[in-house]
């Protein structure tokens, strides 16, 4: 249940981008949930509107017209005041497509949704960063463990380059505009509680999620996350790594990070699964906590 004081600092109508995503549909059925109207837009061609459930419109975010328009009610049945808008919407990950497609349609559509909602004057806007943007896949390993927002991005991918251009934009689009609030959240590898099933089996090579130093979130404490980033009045534009507390393996984080990454210094003493993608700015800024673990709906492996 959202406390009161959360509560009255949300936003009363959001525009989500993306909102068939896996992050998506729970951001807006957890945003609708605490009393939010939510606009719900995702791509053209890829859903039929009278199948998704609530209020939803289909538009191509590399069209800005297209864009203005769902973010001034220009849509029939789709008017109202935009308060806020959460930009959801990518090619999810590298690989998926050749890397110009990504980056053409990543950065288009991302640039629209800030230069729409500075044309339509709205001030809020949350949008989905990465956590590949600190030097995912670890190939070279990381500074220091757990690994934070102190230090400036590495991105190993045209995925992530996209992401880290993102980040300047929004700070490019506050200095423009001082009353602006940009919240980039660099989500970790996104999960459902379907998806935990398949956890144990990590434990059998701790190689094999080291490319994000075993992190996920769990898209209902995504949720909670940008639901908290919506209710931030700080103006400017300011970026939170956004992970669940604890790490994919049973084995603990201390362990690992010895076997795996030796040679990398380890800045405080890890708790027995702490996350190695450290969420202390999120918890201390947003008073982001997360309420989910995949531990509480699979058996860990015995160590």
């Amino acid at each position: 249940m959202t406390d009161p004081v959360l509560e009255s600092a949300l936003p009363g109508r959001v525009v989500v981008t993306g909102a068939t995503g896996k992050l998506g549909r729970a951001v807006v059925a957890h945003l609708r949930d605490v009393g939010i109207d939510v606009l719900a837009v995702d791509r053209a061609g890829v859903h039929d509107p009278r199948d998704v459930d609530g209020e939803f419109l289909l538009a191509d975010l590399t069209d800005y017209g297209q864009v203005v328009e769902a973010f001034t009610g220009g849509a029939d049945e789709h008017g109202g005041r935009v308060d806020a808008v959460v930009h959801l919407a990518a090619v999810p990950a590298p690989g998926l497509l050749p890397n110009a497609t990504t980056f053409a349609n990543n950065s288009a559509a991302t640039y629209n949704v800030f230069a729409a909602a500075r044309a339509a004057g709205i001030k809020r806007v949350v949008w989905a960063s990465s956590e590949t943007v600190l030097g995912l896949p670890f190939d070279t390993p990381p500074p220091y463990a757990p690994i934070d927002e102190k230090y400036p991005p590495r991105p190993e991918s045209t995925y992530s380059l996209n992401k880290v251009l993102e980040e300047e934009m929004a700070r490019q689009f506050c200095r423009w505009d001082p009353e602006l609030v940009m919240v980039g959240l660099r989500f970790s590898n996104v999960m459902d509680v379907e998806d935990y099933a398949k956890f144990p089996s990590f434990d059998a090579d701790p190689r094999l999620r080291r490319w994000n130093l075993w992190g996920y979130i769990d898209a209902r404490d995504g949720a909670q996350a940008v639901e908290r980033a919506l209710a931030h009045g700080r103006p400017g534009a300011d970026v939170f790594i956004i992970a669940n507390a604890d790490t994919v393996m049973s084995r603990s984080s201390a362990s690992l990070m010895a076997e795996v990454y030796p040679g990398v210094e380890v800045r405080k003493e890890l708790g027995e699964h702490e996350t190695l993608l450290s969420i202390e700015k999120a918890r201390r800024v947003l008073g982001y906590e997360p309420q989910h673990s995949w531990r509480d709906h699979v058996e860990p492996t015995s160590r």
